[in-house]
């Protein structure tokens, strides 16, 4: 038996031991319910979205949007260039797509439209060059690691032609003007570009 000084003692060792315990099960389950690039890659992966349901279809569609919404700018960066983000693009119907699309916008992307419409042209060029660039960069470092874009995938849908219309009739137009498809292949970009236009990356002057 336990003497009077060595209860107490005990009692606090049980007490810590149950706290360690449930600290322990509680990394554990938030580890597993952190979404990463991977868990997302083996979730399209594992899904045979064409032969679905319309119903699983659509419920298939809001679980990847969740998924995505969840990861960091970078890491939904790098799962639009590599077209993980859009392995069942095009098996989806112009309403999936739509739907798809207006899920995984990024917060205050319309904002942002409105905002860049309503720059001048020489900004608006600033913030699509730095936009590009960056892009490249992101593609550059996946090449790097060994994670290239499937062949013949335009990750950069603005050419120099595109980028000057942008500039001249605002990205508001362009887009509203633009199919899923166009829409899809501008994510990244657009993504990119509304980063630059809030770290205020625009109003720093170009370097020589």
């Amino acid at each position: 038996m336990l003497s009077p000084r060595q209860r107490p003692i005990l009692s606090a060792v049980i007490a810590l031991a149950a706290v360690w315990a449930v600290a322990i099960a509680g990394y554990t389950l938030a580890k597993n319910a952190k979404i990463t690039p991977e868990k997302v890659r083996a979730y399209t992966a594992s899904v045979a979205f064409s032969h679905m349901s319309a119903a699983g279809r659509a419920a298939a569609i809001q679980k990847l949007a969740a998924m995505l919404n969840d990861l960091s700018l970078a890491e939904r960066q790098q799962l639009r260039i590599d077209r993980t983000a859009y392995r069942w693009f095009e098996a989806m119907t112009e309403a999936e797509k739509s739907v798809f699309l207006e899920a995984t916008l990024p917060t205050g992307f319309k904002q942002m439209l409105t905002a860049f419409q309503d720059m001048a042209p020489d900004k608006r060029k600033r913030v699509v060059d730095q936009a590009v660039k960056q892009m490249k960069d992101a593609r550059d470092k996946l090449a790097d690691g060994g994670n290239v874009p499937p062949p013949g995938t335009n990750t950069l849908v603005l050419s120099p032609e595109l980028q000057e219309q942008v500039t001249k009739i605002g990205l508001q137009s362009f887009y509203s003007q633009s199919s899923a498809q166009t829409k899809a292949e501008l994510a990244p970009l657009l993504e990119e570009m509304q980063r630059t236009m809030e770290s205020g990356r625009m109003m720093r002057r170009p370097q020589p």
